[in-house]
């Protein structure tokens, strides 16, 4: 955890977090996923552009779940 609070502290936006997280090696995926997490939260959101890229790249069994999650939770 402390890594990923790392990245996400010298970060100025939710990509920024994100890189940083995975940069920094040893078990990136979770670590971007925790930065991501918060950077997202903090900044009100993902950015249109990876928000979309990110779907696009998702089964579409997982973008199902992750459109049903937002539907339900976010405010968009």
């Amino acid at each position: 955890m402390p890594p990923a609070i790392t990245a996400f502290l010298e970060a100025s936006s939710v990509e920024a977090a994100i890189r940083n997280a995975v940069s920094l090696g040893g078990d990136a995926d979770t670590q971007a996923c925790m930065a991501g997490g918060m950077a997202e939260a903090f900044h009100g959101g993902l950015p249109e552009e990876l928000r979309r890229e990110t779907l696009a790249r998702l089964t579409p069994d997982l973008r199902a779940v992750a459109e049903a999650f937002e539907a339900r939770f976010l405010l968009t």
